[in-house]
């Protein structure tokens, strides 16, 4: 199980939105920050000073931002958590990338690993069992996108099916 630094909503916005900046250009600036979030510099320095008490990044006033080790886990935890989410949101439920990237947003705070792990686990499961794979996820999105099958399900069922009559 990930052990995750104990961090609010808020501060992991910002851990995350200072590991972008740095894989971008090496360090990070305040102002890079607020532009990113869309924040004041006042709430930038706020943050920083906490994550900088944390021993999440290495932080003085005026000076480039760059990440711990410690830092670095938490950030990458954070984008881990974001990117399962989005991805069992797109290729699952088909929902489109814009509405996937902000429901990511808001429930990657919140969902605890086991969630995330078991939403991945459920993910690879689906395209490799032969009951699943592709024509279940393309199956779903079409019965989303219609409100009904576009096959009769007892057809499906008996292509899910070997030469015995058992269930693969």
């Amino acid at each position: 199980m990930i052990k995750r630094a104990k961090l609010s909503a808020s501060l992991e916005d910002y851990i995350e939105a200072i590991y972008h900046i740095v894989e971008e250009k090496l360090v990070a600036r305040s102002k890079d920050i607020a532009m990113r979030l869309g924040v004041s510099r006042a709430s930038v320095t706020e943050a920083l000073r906490a994550l900088s008490h944390k021993e999440l990044i290495n932080y003085a006033p005026y000076e480039a931002i760059t990440m711990t080790e410690k830092g670095k886990k938490a950030a990458e935890d954070v984008i881990f958590r974001h990117n399962a989410l989005k991805r069992f949101f797109i290729e699952i439920l088909s929902i489109d990338n814009d509405t996937a990237e902000e429901g990511a947003c808001r429930i990657e705070h919140a969902a605890p690993p086991e969630v995330i792990s078991r939403m991945i686990n459920f993910i690879e499961f689906l395209q490799v069992c032969p009951r699943g794979g592709d024509r279940l996820i393309e199956g779903f999105a079409s019965f989303h996108a219609l409100g009904k099958t576009q096959i009769n399900c007892e057809e499906c069922v008996a292509h899910c099916r070997n030469s015995d009559g058992e269930n693969l």
